[in-house]
């Protein structure tokens, strides 16, 4: 039987989380940094709770690494209009979280924010964005040198080893014949598919631990469903976009909400993701 490899969202929410399995995890994390990443552990995050709408909302996964470093993974696989605000709420979240009242700022650890998603995020023709924090001259066009001291000893900092970090990967708009070690990954991420030679640092273990048929008949079931719970939002979604009730022309008629609110509750979809793409209050979609 042909091998069926589990998406990635699924994985890293249900599996990626046993310390066993770290190795597919590191290795995306490795291809991606351009650097060896090894995961101390997992920090708790609050889309560690299975909630009865985590099936479609945001996944992520918030991880140590060597340095002591905090990385934090998430999979979004619908669009959600203020999503940039919320990866730079989620690092300063994380930031505040892991350090201490009363400790030296010197304690606060550099972020990496992976954003791996499945929707049309805006324009642009590549399918990785890279961004940081620097500081440019304005008239010189230098970057900025931080010089500190530090146990009697001047060091020299860049404010990109400082400020977080963000890599927006936009899955879609991935077209091309994998060559590359992060090619290869993000084929994986689009289609699923791992080829059966590769070397690539973590696919020859998602290849061993991520196979639809490895799982028992129940966990089958609840991810089949996980699938068409995915595709029914994003028909729902993308009609919605179509007929001009999204962003922009989303404050139209009323009564033109109310009618595709009440379809997707029809559908059985959750009342947080009903008021995200129609604009209404989840009090007004109740009352439908």
């Amino acid at each position: 039987m042909k091998d069926n490899y589990i998406r990635f969202d699924w994985a890293i929410k249900r599996l990626l989380r046993q310390k066993a399995n770290f190795g597919v995890l590191e290795g995306f994390l490795s291809v991606l940094l351009d650097e060896k990443v090894e995961i101390i552990e997992l920090l708790e995050s609050e889309s560690n709770q299975q909630t009865p709408d985590d099936k479609f909302n945001r996944v992520d996964i918030k991880a140590k690494n060597s340095k002591g470093e905090i990385i934090i993974v998430e999979v979004q696989n619908t669009r959600e209009l203020y999503y940039l605000e919320r990866i730079l709420y989620g690092v300063a979240k994380a930031i505040t979280e892991h350090i201490s009242l009363g400790e030296r700022y010197y304690e606060v650890k550099k972020i990496y924010s992976i954003s791996i998603l499945y929707f049309d995020i805006g324009k642009g023709d590549d399918y990785l964005y890279h961004g940081q924090n620097i500081f440019t001259g304005v008239h010189t066009g230098d970057r900025l040198e931080v010089t500190t001291k530090e146990k009697d000893a001047i060091v020299h900092k860049l404010p990109a080893e400082i400020f977080p970090e963000y890599y927006l990967i936009r899955v879609n708009e991935f077209n091309q014949v994998a060559v590359t070690p992060l090619e290869e990954w993000i084929e994986y991420l689009k289609t699923g598919c791992i080829r059966s030679d590769t070397t690539v640092p973590g696919l020859g273990e998602a290849r061993e631990k991520l196979r639809y048929y490895s799982m028992t008949p129940e966990e089958r079931h609840a991810y089949d469903e996980h699938l068409n719970a995915i595709m029914i939002q994003n028909d729902v979604l993308d009609g919605a976009k179509l007929e001009g009730r999204m962003e922009g022309r989303m404050e139209g008629r009323m009564e033109e909400r109310n009618e595709v609110a009440a379809n997707m509750k029809k559908l059985g979809i959750e009342i947080p993701l009903i008021s995200q793409a129609t604009g209404l209050t989840p009090e007004q979609i109740e009352k439908l």
